[in-house]
């Protein structure tokens, strides 16, 4: 029992580097039908067993760090999203669940890795939401019958200023679906813009506090500095005053021997 905690954390930190190749090789083939729809069937096809197969490998990662865990129920409530990001695409055999769960189990991975930073980590989240979002809502809405996203460029323009806050109004989903991607993105989009926002806020309060922390020491140096100076003033001062008549003169003693 003492191990497993010990095997689970050799594990993730064995496996975080091929499940974010995994990821992007995921991102590939999710695009690639979606940028290029009238590719060769086969091309679609690799795409779709690919999107499979990374899916595989994380609920794979999922089932060896659940029996690795000393208490597996108490893994299972500490991690809902990774259950469900699971589940997800076997409930109903939509790309789109594969797309959340994924998304879902790549961040997790990634929050995981310590050589990721936060802002890091941020920036990529904000980065690939707004991807897959522009992916989803052209692929939902290309061939919507009153649709206006029509393009990758119009779908990232969209992307862009809905989780901006911004919308224009001039590209918008019409169908159910892809005003769930919507809602989902605005939602998204100021969660982590507002995280963005804070990291940023956050940085430039450090660098203040660093400027002054090191003000403050140059501060100190000159003060102690001064005050080292104004000593050796006065004992130089002390040394080259004059006796006082009270303070005994170097006299030769009268039994000294004459030169």
């Amino acid at each position: 029992m003492r191990l497993m905690p010990v095997m689970k954390l050799r594990w993730e930190e064995r496996t975080q580097t091929p499940l974010l190749v995994l990821a992007v090789a995921f991102g590939i083939a999710y695009a690639v039908p979606i940028v290029a729809p009238g590719a060769e069937p086969w091309v679609h096809r690799l795409c779709t067993h690919v999107e499979w197969a990374v899916w595989a490998a994380f609920a794979l990662d999922y089932l060896v760090r659940l029996g690795l865990a000393p208490n597996r129920w108490h893994f299972v409530r500490g991690h809902p999203l990774d259950l469900l990001a699971v589940i997800l695409p076997m409930v109903q055999p939509l790309r789109l669940l594969r797309v959340v769960s994924t998304l879902l189990l790549v961040g997790r991975r990634a929050r995981m890795a310590p050589q990721i930073t936060l802002t890091t980590y941020v920036a990529g989240a904000v980065v690939g939401l707004m991807m897959f979002g522009s992916l989803a809502v052209l692929h939902v809405e290309r061939d919507a019958p009153n649709g206006n996203i029509k393009t990758l460029g119009d779908a990232v323009w969209w992307s862009f200023t809905t989780m901006t806050t911004v919308g224009y109004g001039d590209h918008a989903p019409t169908t159910g679906l892809g005003r769930v991607l919507a809602v989902g993105l605005m939602l998204s989009g100021i969660a982590l813009l507002g995280v963005v926002t804070a990291n940023i806020a956050a940085w430039f309060i450090s660098r203040f506090d660093r400027d002054d922390a090191v003000e403050r020491r140059q501060t100190e140096l000159l003060e102690a500095l001064t005050l080292e100076v104004r000593e050796l003033r006065a004992e130089v001062a002390r040394l080259s005053a004059p006796p006082g008549p009270s303070e005994p003169r170097d006299v030769p003693s009268p039994t000294a021997p004459r030169a």
